[in-house]
């Protein structure tokens, strides 16, 4: 019997007043996702109501053993969709014993930038690509010694020969309604076995907070159907889409009639500071942004209307009614939100350059 089966059968205990709080972090390498859980006599209704950690740092890649304690500072709660009941997931920080942010922690740097721009209230919607992978490391669904046809019938298709892992697709998109996560849809991509969920909108610091909630519910759904996930921008080499961040950004001016001045002024900021971003826009990503598969060089700053092979796409209809978001195509799947989200505001609100 599967194990997910067998804890189906505690489930349904009855806890006597107790609730499990799961406290989830950002582990060593910024995109591994680590957890564990303590039990709590009430249920709590604020992070702050919830105490600090701490875990062994050493074991994560996040400190040295002979100073391995890194804290753990809650700073969201949501709803447990695996234990339920009043069980909870805690989002938190990681910081050393000096009080400083741990090198993995981008959270505290994105809060401070998103304090400083709260009039301007930017928001933000980020899709996030991945690609499932069965346990011998084989692209799920892919035929065990060659490849499947050519891409174009597996975009948003139906269909057993060209659809691997919907039940797992599924199962998140409850899993994160269920736990409080702003998930706005998703959709098989361009790679077979490749998908994609979106969250959003949300403003500001709550974007990376949900976005990273997101990760780990599809990592610990695909672990009860013995399935692994890879944001890698690019793993499969050769003729195939890579997988992305797209990065969909406004400010209240950019929303507003006459707000197609504000996204052109933003995007003229932008091409000044392209590297800068490209710096925290992920891991690999020169393997994805060739100027092939809907992706722009990794070299050179562009932007157009409708256009999936430029840097920064203005969707047709935000042209045509002169107002509304752009989206930054540049961000790699293993992109952390917090950076992405930092970057955006600290270039086109507070007017960092290059030269600051």
């Amino acid at each position: 019997m599967p194990s997910s089966a067998l804890l189906s059968r505690y489930s349904d205990l009855p806890q006597n007043g107790k609730i499990q709080a799961t406290y989830v972090w950002i582990g060593g390498s910024g995109s591994d996702l680590r957890c564990k859980s303590m039990t709590l006599d009430f249920v709590p209704t604020s992070p702050s109501q919830l105490k600090e950690w701490n875990f062994d740092g050493s074991s994560t890649g996040q400190a040295e053993g002979h100073d391995s304690d890194v804290y753990l500072r809650p700073c969201a709660i949501f709803k447990d969709p695996f234990a339920r009941g009043d069980n909870i997931l805690v989002l938190c920080e990681t910081y050393n014993r000096d009080g400083t942010a741990n090198v993995t922690n981008h959270r505290a740097a994105c809060a401070e930038a998103m304090a400083k721009v709260e009039a301007e209230e930017p928001w933000f919607g980020l899709e996030q690509e991945y690609t499932l992978f069965d346990v011998d490391d084989q692209p799920l669904g892919w035929p065990k010694n060659g490849f499947p046809g050519p891409q174009g019938p597996y975009y948003c298709a139906v269909g057993a020969n060209k659809i691997y892992g919907r039940d797992i697709v599924e199962a998140h998109w409850k899993a994160c309604v269920y736990a409080g996560v702003k998930i706005a849809g998703t959709n098989a991509e361009v790679m077979p076995a490749q998908w994609e969920f979106q969250v959003g909108p949300c403003h500001g610091i709550e974007m990376g907070d949900h976005l990273w909630m997101a990760r780990f519910l599809l990592e610990r759904v695909a672990e009860d159907f013995g399935i692994v996930v890879s944001f890698h921008p690019k793993p499969i080499k050769g003729d195939w889409n890579g997988a992305g961040l797209h990065s969909n950004y406004s400010t209240g001016p950019m929303r507003v009639e006459g707000g197609m001045a504000h996204i052109e002024a933003a995007i003229e900021k932008l091409s000044k500071r392209h590297q800068a971003h490209i710096a925290v826009y992920g891991a690999d990503n020169e393997q994805r942004l060739t100027g092939k598969h809907e992706t722009a060089s990794i070299s050179t700053f562009s932007y157009g209307v409708a256009n999936r092979g430029c840097s920064i796409r203005i969707p047709r209809s935000v042209a045509q009614c002169g107002y509304g978001y752009f989206e930054d195509r540049r961000p790699a799947s293993n992109a952390d939100p917090y950076q992405v989200t930092r970057v955006l505001v600290e270039t086109t609100i507070l007017g960092v350059t290059d030269e600051n």
